[in-house]
């Protein structure tokens, strides 16, 4: 989803347009406070798959201002940030640039390349919100099941997982069913690929 935010309703619905023609589902915001309210709102599960393009200069809350709320809530991963300004200069690009903003681009805009770009942010974001998940997966092993697991990713049948860690088989196959089931997988093939 391609979140659009800015104080001009013509750039508004001239991205919108733009968005709809590449196939992006995109809403838009006339403020900041506008989009926090909707980004309250979002359950936390829609987190991903999405994109914020960002005016500079807006009246109530400014783009650099909202852009350091998202830094400070840790969503600029899942949220990239590409900043639009007609106001813009070198050291602000660099500046946001350096400060995590996936791209900053001047009014007028090339079309293609911010479309394009948005395309990008998106595959960011959905690559982020993955890894994500499977770190908050992996943080609810106990630290035994991470045993049970490195062993697993080694190739390790039940019976050599128990000697090597001195419990009994019975005690394996229980862990690695918690494995399987935190990691949301059924079978050891399943469980490498999405760990590789």
């Amino acid at each position: 989803m391609l979140h659009i935010i800015d104080d001009e309703e013509v750039i508004r619905d001239s991205l919108m347009w733009l968005a709809k023609s590449r196939g992006i589902p995109a809403a838009a915001y006339d403020s900041g406070k506008t989009f926090l309210a909707a980004l309250d709102n979002m359950p936390r599960i829609n987190l991903q798959g999405q994109c914020v393009l960002l005016d500079v200069r807006m009246p109530d809350i400014g783009g650099i201002a909202l852009f350091d709320l998202l830094s400070s809530r840790n969503l600029t991963q899942v949220f990239p940030v590409i900043f639009l300004t007609g106001h813009g200069d070198v050291p602000m690009a660099v500046d946001t640039l350096k400060r995590g903003a996936f791209d900053f681009f001047e009014k007028p805009f090339n079309d293609n390349k911010l479309m394009d770009r948005v395309q990008e942010a998106l595959a960011a974001s959905e690559q982020a919100a993955g890894s994500a998940a499977i770190h908050t997966r992996l943080s609810a092993l106990s630290a035994r099941e991470r045993e049970v697991l490195d062993l697993i990713l080694e190739g390790k049948m039940n019976k050599v997982i128990a000697d090597k860690l001195g419990i009994s088989m019975r005690t394996v196959e229980v862990h690695r069913a918690h494995i399987f089931d935190k990691m949301n997988v059924k079978t050891a093939v399943e469980l490498a690929r999405l760990l590789k």
